[in-house]
């Protein structure tokens, strides 16, 4: 803990053409689609700003055999919710032989799933708001256990997508039915009275954190994409020894899941002062209002400059025997 890295290394790469032909994966058909396309054009636009070599492909508009078709060398992964970084995708470019930034595929199955996720937490010694799993044919009492207020959210989804904040027990049916309508498990969890953070990471560094401010009733959707008035503070305004030991706490919560090259953890910190990891993200959004690039900012890493460096984590994903070209 007390050597870790908080600021980022040299580049690995200074030629842009040694990356060949990349492909930068968005849109998709998930529930996150529009949030993909704009995260996929902005790295797009960067990286050719730098003059790599890359070009958008959309699974949506046919198989990824495109991307043998296309001969391309390396992906960009700009997917988000299912299929794009619930390890699906992950693991056809490995059996394809296509390497890929980001998590691999255990990494990112296990960081879609909010459950698995919060029990690794758990088992690496942090803190997690306590919680409960309704799965298919549970009786709601379940959740009988965990304190009001509480979050209800499907297990599997990203962007706030599907959760209602529930103070009284009469409202967890209907919270539960919007929960599954995007997932059959459902995580029912203890709303904790505090102030929520984000740690970026990238290549092993923990990004200086971001303090995340909302007049809505939560970070929801319309908070990270279309609110204006939602508030991020970067320099978040703890002091250094308290930034230092949170951000290690998130690499710590990161590595757990299995999370690999780059990625965002979200907490909150109680009225203790206590962190409780609510999420590991394993491909974050890279949009105008996204938080990785707004610390990557802070840390004097420039929008071009971090696509780039999470194109450098293609480097070390893993490529099956044989793909070899």
């Amino acid at each position: 803990m007390n050597r870790l890295r908080t600021s980022l290394p040299p580049c690995r790469i200074s030629d842009p053409t040694a990356f060949g032909r990349v492909a930068v994966l968005l849109g998709g058909r998930s529930a996150e689609r529009e949030v993909s396309l704009r995260t996929g054009q902005a790295v797009l636009d960067a990286l050719c700003s730098r003059g790599v070599d890359a070009r958008a492909v959309d699974p949506a508009d046919g198989a990824l055999s495109a991307l043998l078709e296309g001969k391309f060398d390396r992906v960009w992964l700009a997917l988000h919710g299912r299929g794009g970084e619930d390890g699906s995708v992950q693991g056809a470019l490995e059996y394809m032989g296509l390497p890929f930034t980001g998590s691999g595929v255990l990494g990112s199955a296990i960081g879609m799933d909010k459950v698995r996720s919060k029990r690794l937490i758990e088992a690496a010694g942090l803190g997690t708001p306590a919680f409960a799993v309704v799965r298919r044919g549970d009786a709601l009492d379940v959740a009988v256990d965990v304190p009001l207020p509480a979050a209800v959210k499907p297990a599997c989804e990203g962007s706030s997508l599907g959760m209602t904040r529930v103070t009284d027990p009469e409202q967890l049916p209907d919270a539960v039915a919007k929960a599954r309508e995007f997932d059959h498990t459902v995580l029912v969890e203890h709303w904790v009275d505090g102030v929520e953070y984000t740690a970026g990471i990238i290549g092993g560094v923990a990004l200086p954190l971001i303090r995340i401010e909302t007049a809505r009733t939560f970070y929801d959707y319309t908070a990270k994409y279309h609110d204006t008035s939602t508030q991020y503070h970067c320099p978040s305004g703890l002091d250094d020894a308290a930034e230092i030991a949170l951000r290690a706490q998130a690499i710590a919560a990161f590595e757990a899941v299995g999370g690999h090259g780059w990625g965002r953890v979200d907490f909150m910190l109680d009225r203790e002062g206590r962190a409780l990891f609510l999420e590991v993200n394993t491909l974050p959004g890279m949009t105008a209002t996204s938080l990785v690039p707004c610390a990557a900012a802070e840390a004097g890493c420039d929008f071009p400059e971090l696509a780039w460096r999470i194109l450098e984590t293609s480097l070390d994903a893993p490529v099956p025997r044989g793909s070899e070209n």
